[in-house]
């Protein structure tokens, strides 16, 4: 997909705020509640989260977010690819667009959280493929049937050696 564009974005643009929907009514909808760890829009226009888009031309394919959790520290947020989108490699895509990101930030650590449901298989696959390996909870997540947390540590020179979270 040569024509999709990965930029930083805002979130109370009306696609995104749709697809956003979208995607916490889906996680809601697999989730039980007070286990749905996806940030709502509000949270997403923080300082310390950098919003991004996957679009081409003419539509929004997908959603990720990287949030700066301090001392060389960061997590995925928000991963979301559209439906007619999905198999296409958007969120391939974006995984090597905040991996990029975080490696030129400086940052030597990431980590996200996803679910251990089976429909959430596709997402552990992804990331696991990007060198993800599941760990212990960090930061404000638990230990429970529900949740998935993976970590990778980033080499320092990782933005150049392959990753580019510019010209995606």
């Amino acid at each position: 997909m040569s024509d999709l564009v990965i930029a930083a974005d805002d979130p109370q643009r009306p696609d995104v705020v749709a697809l956003l929907e979208t995607h916490l009514a889906l996680m809601r909808r697999i989730s039980p509640p007070g286990h749905v760890h996806a940030l709502d829009i509000e949270r997403l226009t923080v300082p310390e989260v950098t919003f991004l888009s996957a679009r081409t031309a003419d539509d929004l394919l997908g959603v990720g977010a990287l949030k700066d959790l301090g001392d060389g520290r960061a997590e995925i947020k928000s991963m979301h690819t559209a439906e007619a989108a999905r198999g296409r490699g958007v969120g391939r895509r974006l995984v090597e667009h905040i991996l990029g990101l975080a490696a030129e930030r400086g940052i030597v650590w990431i980590g996200l959280e996803t679910g251990s449901q089976p429909e959430f298989e596709p997402a552990r696959s992804l990331y696991a493929a990007y060198g993800f390996a599941p760990c212990d909870p960090f930061d404000d997540y638990t230990v429970n049937p529900y949740s998935t947390c993976m970590e990778k540590t980033l080499d320092a020179t990782a933005a150049g050696a392959g990753y580019s979270a510019t010209g995606s």
